[in-house]
């Protein structure tokens, strides 16, 4: 896995991050497109996002959001089609928690985020 840093549990062990996204299949320098393919009890890996950003799902499932800092984890459906704007924040851990394959494309909106120093995001 790639290093995308580190994150300190509440245990204050770290955590080493990994991607948003298994590949990218599109960028430029305002926006980065993730693909994100899990089989039913698959996990993308512990993860801090940066950049706001959109999903967009293309095979639905039910998915579990459980954040580093702990809590109860979000249980969300992600209905074919159906869009989510989610704004950066805490380090977690998407599991495909259904049945069925998860698929789909997250669309980090790097004007808004990463990109936006110096007027870079003013276009």
């Amino acid at each position: 896995m790639s290093n995308y840093g580190h994150a300190t549990a509440p245990d204050g062990s770290q955590v080493e991050l990994g991607a948003v996204g298994q590949r990218v299949v599109f960028e430029n320098d305002q926006v980065r497109v993730w693909e994100i393919s899990l089989e039913p009890g698959e996990q993308q890996p512990w993860h801090h996002h940066l950049n706001p950003y959109l999903v967009i799902a293309l095979a639905a499932a039910d998915n579990r959001i459980d954040a580093l800092a702990g809590g109860d984890p979000r249980l969300v459906h992600e209905a074919v089609g159906g869009v989510v704007y989610r704004a950066p924040g805490e380090v977690h851990m998407l599991t495909n928690h259904g049945t069925t394959r998860y698929h789909s494309r997250l669309v980090e909106l790097k004007c808004l985020g990463e990109n936006l120093v110096a007027g870079q995001g003013d276009r």
